[in-house]
């Protein structure tokens, strides 16, 4: 196999640069334009590509290794160019700066800016030069000056994670953030053991600080032990995650709940008599499937409903996901029924059953608490008669149910004993108006009094 030498291209203006990442090793199969390294001036980081495919035969460079235009990187070994004393084959369309050594034939790159350039200059080590003033290593508790120090890479795989790069510790050479820093504090907020910026501003406006990000009064701080016997207990992780969330959707959305009752006389008698026809099969159909069932028709009837905002624009979704608030030990976890337009009301119930099962046991995986584009809060045969539900962002509606009861209802002659249902629904004003939100209730409390109209 030809052995290919990759040098540094011109860098413009800059003498020198450092070497302060090695993307490969010895032995790694690399492909063109595959990143090999990252160096940095005084003003900007920037990766290396591979101006070749091969397997890595050799580095010439280690970290801290002061590069230029002509520096030998590294070898590789390829079949598909020629060896570095010849001549190299012919050059790709768009040939990248670096080069193969001898390949006089083809003229080097016009110089660029090396803050802009997407490759730079590496080479063997020479005698040190003295540096510009080393930057400290990054540290989060201290003012920031500029951004980060992290090459491209990992301020990508830091994107990637949702992961602010200004509150990481750097623990590199001049105190660079490595992926292994972006790692360590994923895994830290994960755990509880440490906590992002904005999550603690969050808190600390719901009752863990002063509120200052909100511009609020100072929450008051009260020694309750001067007045009697307490006892202190951590919030468990799953409220201390979801309590950041609805604390953001309740002050962010310009929430309306609308009340409403269902006649579900018909439909409850309906389901008992189901459940006794199919009590062999272990499935109990619950009045929860049927709200599903009924919200789906609602939502195809009134589009909005299952939207999203993005901006100035709204997203239709063409998919119908119900997520169902399940209570557990831990806290209130949303577990989501997909394509439930898709499903009949076993299915539903099944699927609801298991993942009833999975949250109560703190076995829901991510994928099966996401997608939701409409959620149904209820409080089942717990008791109470409205609530006022917060909206699960980015959606921007949710439905709150709560147990059923004997009404006395005038049917235009006389008072009759029907089962009625509450409903209350919360939307988004700036989505959705009153008009809009009412006549959503109306028409699913009709589904709900004649479930034949989901047919229509």
């Amino acid at each position: 196999m030809a052995s290919i030498e990759i040098q540094v291209p011109d860098i413009g203006d800059f003498d020198e640069v450092t070497v302060i990442e090695l993307m490969v090793k010895v032995g790694d199969t690399v492909k063109a334009e595959q990143s090999l390294i990252t160096v940095e001036s005084d003003k900007a980081s920037m990766e290396i590509p591979s101006s070749h495919a091969g397997v890595v035969k050799e580095l010439k460079v280690t970290l801290g290794d002061k590069v230029k235009q002509g520096s030998l990187v590294l070898t590789l070994e390829g079949a598909n160019t020629s060896s570095p004393s010849g001549q190299s084959g012919t050059p790709p369309p768009q040939p990248s700066p670096l080069q193969v050594e001898g390949s006089k034939g083809n003229p080097a790159p016009a110089p660029v800016d090396i803050a802009q350039a997407a490759t730079v200059s590496v080479a063997t080590p020479v005698a040190p030069v003295a540096p510009a003033a080393a930057m400290p290593a990054h540290n989060p508790t201290t003012a920031p000056v500029g951004l980060p120090h992290a090459s491209p890479s990992v301020r990508k795989f830091a994107r990637e994670l949702g992961v602010p790069l200004n509150e990481v510790k750097g623990s590199g050479q001049k105190g660079r953030i490595t992926e292994a820093d972006v790692q360590a504090f994923t895994r830290s907020v994960m755990s509880g053991a440490a906590q992002t910026q904005a999550a603690a501003s969050q808190n600390k406006a719901s009752g863990g600080g002063d509120g200052a990000a909100l511009g609020l009064i100072p929450w008051p701080k009260v020694d309750f032990a001067k007045f009697g016997p307490i006892e202190r207990k951590e919030l468990s992780r799953i409220k201390k995650i979801s309590g950041a969330n609805l604390l953001r959707n309740a002050i962010m959305i310009p929430a309306v709940t609308n009340h409403d009752d269902a006649d579900i006389t018909d439909l409850e008698a309906f389901r008992v008599s189901t459940n006794k026809e199919n009590e062999k099969s272990g499935i109990k159909v619950t009045m929860l499937a049927f709200l599903i069932k009924a919200c789906v028709a609602a939502l195809k009837k009134f589009p909005e409903f299952n939207s999203s905002l993005d901006g100035d624009a709204l997203i239709y979704k063409q998919f119908y996901h119900i997520g169902f608030a399940a209570d557990t030990p831990n806290g209130l976890m949303v577990p989501v029924i997909k394509d439930a337009d898709k499903k009949g009301i076993f299915q539903i119930s099944q699927e609801m059953g298991e993942l009833a099962k999975k949250a109560r046991d703190g076995k829901l995986s991510p994928a099966e608490m996401s997608g939701a584009s409409f959620t149904i809060s209820s409080l089942g045969g717990i008791g109470g008669r409205y609530f006022t539900p917060i909206i699960n962002a980015p959606e921007v509606a949710i439905l709150g149910v709560c147990k059923s009861q004997m009404e006395p209802v005038w049917d235009g002659k006389a008072f009759v004993p029907r089962l009625m249902l509450p409903l209350s629904l919360t939307w988004d004003h700036r989505v959705i108006d009153g008009a809009a939100a009412a006549r959503f209730n109306v028409y699913l409390s009709q589904i709900l009094g004649d479930f034949r109209r989901v047919l229509l």
